[in-house]
């Protein structure tokens, strides 16, 4: 299930956004709907609820488990594969809808950034960017250039606050140099905010409406849509 914005006409562009721990689609549907691009469908899934180790297995919606936010941690690797197919199936099921994949946008905030960044890199369909706020890449570690298929010169922005006490500012740093080793390093934009915590300030939603119109004005060549 997914809380959906649809487009003021018909949609030609979609941006799927994927919550954080704990969170549902709904907030962040609201918020993506401010921005009203009118040809922009705005699709935004509700993780299932199951245990999360970091939370002492408390049955919560979550994309998959988290064990730790150490750099070091131990991951649910099975969990993060499953959860990034399920993010797949979603684009392809726009693409049956008449979207081309080239015109979708990934993104999410911190669990659901997370995904989306792992989604974009093993996905076969050519995406047209990724917005990955509070967050890390999953599996970072065995993730080799082999993985990208599609999506090897996509569009990244990616946004952390340097007051974070949930996701460590060092794993937002982290995946910025993974991601500059795998990706076209001029497609990726990263930016901290002093002061901020595990949210999205004013001027992140700023800078993520910004880069959702500019990629949707815009399609994988480069030409007006």
């Amino acid at each position: 299930m997914s809380a959906i914005v649809p487009a003021a006409c018909k949609a030609t562009a979609a941006v799927i956004f994927l919550h954080g721990l704990g969170d549902t689609g709904h907030g962040w549907a609201q918020a993506l709907a401010a921005i009203r691009a009118p040809h922009v469908k705005y699709i935004c899934p509700h993780a299932p609820v199951m245990p999360v180790s970091l939370n002492m297995n408390m049955a919560m919606p979550s994309w998959f488990d988290i064990i730790s936010l150490r750099p070091d941690a131990e991951e649910d690797e099975s969990g993060i594969k499953r959860a990034a197919e399920s993010i797949k199936e979603l684009i392809d099921e726009e693409v049956k809808n008449g979207i081309p994949s080239h015109r979708i946008v990934l993104g999410g905030f911190s669990q659901g950034g997370a995904l989306s960044l792992y989604s974009a890199l093993t996905a076969r369909q050519k995406l047209a960017g990724v917005v990955a706020l509070s967050c890390w890449l999953p599996l970072r570690n065995s993730l080799s250039q082999s993985v990208i298929i599609s999506n090897k010169e996509i569009s990244v922005l990616q946004c952390h606050g340097e007051a974070d006490p949930l996701v460590p500012p060092i794993l937002g740093s982290l995946t910025v140099e993974k991601l500059k080793m795998m990706l076209n390093p001029s497609k990726i934009t990263f930016k901290t905010y002093p002061g901020m915590p595990h949210s999205a300030c004013p001027e992140v939603r700023r800078n993520q409406d910004l880069f959702i119109l500019e990629l949707e004005r815009h399609d994988s060549s480069g030409k007006r849509s």
